[in-house]
């Protein structure tokens, strides 16, 4: 993560502005040149989200041009809602896993089934990565050019 490489097939005279683009589609704080510049990029990692900054480095490349990220700072924190809502969950559904050990936990299975299904569709369905590889996967495409594999 410290260090992303992606090849964007654009002349390497329309990379600013393709990066100028996807920044602003993103969110994202993008202050440079044709040799590169700054990137304050916000992501989302499952629970973690957060901004990274680092520097993007502009290069010529045999199928366009090549975008180098260098990560120098990572402020990330952790979603503390659903982090809650999965302790909850798990609160709820320890005792009810010892059930065969004292047959009146038995009672619990009901409510904690119900719980960890929707901690599950609340939670755990929703979580997305969005990163610098996704970021740089989204310039060419934003530009226009075809979508590389």
């Amino acid at each position: 993560m410290n260090r992303h490489s992606h090849v964007v097939p654009l002349p390497i005279t329309e990379v600013p502005a393709a990066l100028a683009a996807a920044a602003d589609a993103w969110g994202a704080e993008w202050s440079g040149g044709r040799d590169g510049g700054k990137l304050v990029l916000p992501v989302v990692f499952g629970l973690r989200q957060g901004v990274l900054v680092g520097t993007v480095g502009i290069e010529p490349s045999g199928e366009g041009a090549r975008l180098t990220w260098e990560l120098e700072e990572s402020h990330l924190e952790l979603r503390r809602a659903e982090v809650a809502l999965l302790g909850l969950a798990l609160v709820l559904l320890l005792p009810a896993l010892a059930w065969p050990f004292a047959p009146r936990l038995l009672n619990l299975l009901p409510v904690a089934a119900v719980t960890g299904l929707l901690s599950w569709w609340l939670v755990i369905s929703k979580l997305r990565n969005s990163g610098p590889e996704e970021f740089f996967a989204s310039v060419g495409v934003m530009a226009g050019a075809p979508a590389t594999p």
